[in-house]
């Protein structure tokens, strides 16, 4: 396939990895594990891969030679870097022994089950290092979760004489990973599973995982985007941008993208749930905000909004739980009424105080939360345009103030949506390198007979020769969280904690943006230069690092 410039030059980039990784690699066993919480239920669910130790990979003396073909299946949505996380697994297999083979399952954890797969070569993989998305072997959303799959699975792994699978996901998919280690574990198939921590949403972390990779090249994407807008904003000095980031269970990327680039307003959902804080309550703030700035003679500003907010309003939370309850036991007396006698049936049908809160929302909104719903009967909170909602909110606010008096300047909005735009960007430096390293820590992890673990690197805003790579049992990570109406066994989702370092940096700058014009411009994501420039890491990351 043809290459651009940058392609040509970043192919020849060879990422950076630890020392204890560079030559021969020696295995150090921590003290045994427990799992984050219902530790007896994940102990009874997970009898061959409960209570393994934490491992450090450390400089060894003797060269580890192990034969073995290996599987990798990228799952879920795309993250900067994928690519690099099978580049290292390949270079860390073929180092063991130039003998091994490396296949990939082709279209997600479907590939697997459906044996559709290709062999990756030196030749094939060369087009792939250090580019963005997962186009190398493609993705995809099947869950791995019977057992007709996993034994439908084996009898490819058998055929290709597969000593293990590496399954590169976020927090569902690796858990998914878990219960595939068990089952092969439980049936003595004497087949490994690994898993590695993707996701640009940043919420697959926690005491052993610094970051999920994706998350610093996808933040860098969206922020320069931010910056150009706010240059825009500034310039023209006649707009509020409403900007819509992805993230739905939580607001890492806003959070980020705001330490980045300092907005006037950056809503965070958690702190939102916290403070128990009506969809009024929020609107009110954004329009006292664009009221101050216009007495100053200010009509423009930006506002970052997490995709997932409606859901994290407790009054809407409580209002969709009883429409859920509706809908299921009368939507059939209303659905196929007209638009306004549906609104006068649910009107009559709601306690006084969902009523209250559904008689605040928009038509359309109103009508997505009472009727629209997904397969699986969720609201389909990223087809509601939140930003355009609060513009909408914040407009007849102001239409409001200016009746009585109190607002007396100028409100226009432009909306924007980042999402797909930053998650198959070529991968930062940072990116690209630990990435690698999570790779070859995966074939570390394969040669010294592991299962049921993740690659992890940690001490990652240290320089890349110190960082220390290793595995996390992912039993560890896990507790019970209620599913689709069942108990089950998943990784704990790491949402912004409002005590936490990054958060706090944020709210004690946040009055200051509001009011005043304090923009930063972060620009293009940079390859090559100076090191502060190239190879920074988020801000969260170094924040909570300090």
């Amino acid at each position: 396939m043809g290459k651009s410039a940058l392609q040509k030059a970043r192919a020849a980039y060879q990422p950076k990895l630890p020392v204890a990784l560079q030559g021969a690699v020696k295995i150090k066993e921590g003290e045994p594990t427990r799992s984050v919480d219902n530790q007896e239920k994940i102990k009874k669910l997970f009898p061959n891969t409960y209570g393994m130790p934490l491992v450090e990979f450390v400089p060894g003396t003797e060269k580890n030679t192990t034969r073995m073909n290996v599987g990798v299946i990228l799952s879920g949505g795309q993250a900067p870097g994928g690519h690099n996380v099978i580049s290292g697994l390949f270079d860390g297999i073929k180092k063991l022994n130039p003998e091994n083979k490396l296949y990939g399952f082709l279209m997600g954890p479907g590939g697997l089950v459906d044996h559709n797969y290709i062999e990756i070569t030196a030749d094939f993989l060369e087009d792939y290092r250090n580019t963005g998305g997962f186009d190398m072997i493609g993705s995809g959303r099947t869950k791995l979760e019977k057992e007709d799959q996993f034994e439908k699975g084996l009898e490819v792994i058998r055929q290709l004489d597969i000593k293990a699978i590496v399954i590169i996901g976020g927090d569902d998919s690796n858990t998914n990973a878990c219960v595939l280690a068990e089952y092969y574990a439980a049936k003595q198939y004497g087949v490994q599973v690994i898993g590695c921590p993707k996701t640009i949403d940043g919420d697959l972390k926690n005491e052993q995982i610094e970051t999920s990779f994706g998350f610093d090249t996808a933040t860098k994407t969206y922020a320069e985007l931010i910056g150009n807008i706010e240059r825009d904003c500034n310039s023209a000095r006649k707009y509020w941008h409403f900007i819509k980031l992805m993230g739905r269970s939580a607001s890492h990327i806003a959070l980020e993208c705001a330490l980045q680039t300092q907005p006037n307003i950056c809503l965070i959902s958690e702190e939102i749930e916290a403070k128990d804080q009506t969809l009024n309550d929020i609107v009110e703030n954004i329009a006292s905000v664009v009221a101050h700035r216009a007495e100053q003679g200010n009509n423009f500003g930006v506002v970052l909004i997490p995709e997932g907010l409606i859901e994290f309003i407790p009054a809407i939370g409580r209002l969709i739980q009883e429409l859920n309850d509706l809908l299921a036991a009368h939507g059939n007396d209303y659905k196929d009424l007209d638009k306004d006698a549906q609104r006068e049936y649910i009107l009559n049908h709601l306690s006084a105080e969902n009523k209250a809160t559904f008689e605040t929302l928009p038509e359309d909104v109103a009508r997505q939360l009472s009727l629209d719903r997904d397969p699986h009967g969720n609201v389909q909170v990223s087809l509601i345009e939140t930003e355009k909602l609060l513009s909408d909110m914040v407009a007849s606010k102001l239409a409001q103030w200016k009746s009585e008096g109190k607002f007396n300047g100028a409100f226009a909005a432009q909306h924007h949506f980042f999402g797909y735009e930053g998650r198959c960007a070529a991968p930062s430096n940072f990116d690209a390198d630990y990435c690698y390293a999570l790779g070859t820590s995966a074939a570390q992890l394969i040669a010294n007979g592991k299962t049921g673990y993740m690659a992890i690197v940690k001490n990652t805003t240290a320089s890349t020769n110190e960082w220390k790579a290793g595995g996390v049992p992912i039993t560890m990570m896990m507790n019970m969280e209620r599913r689709n109406g069942e108990m089950k066994p998943v990784i704990r989702k790491a949402l912004v904690e409002l005590n936490g370092k990054p958060f706090k940096t944020f709210a004690a700058c946040r009055d200051e943006w509001a009011k005043n014009t304090c923009y930063l411009y972060p620009g293009p994501i940079q390859y090559w230069g100076p090191s502060e420039v190239c190879d920074q890491t988020t801000r969260t990351l170094a924040l909570e690092q300090e």
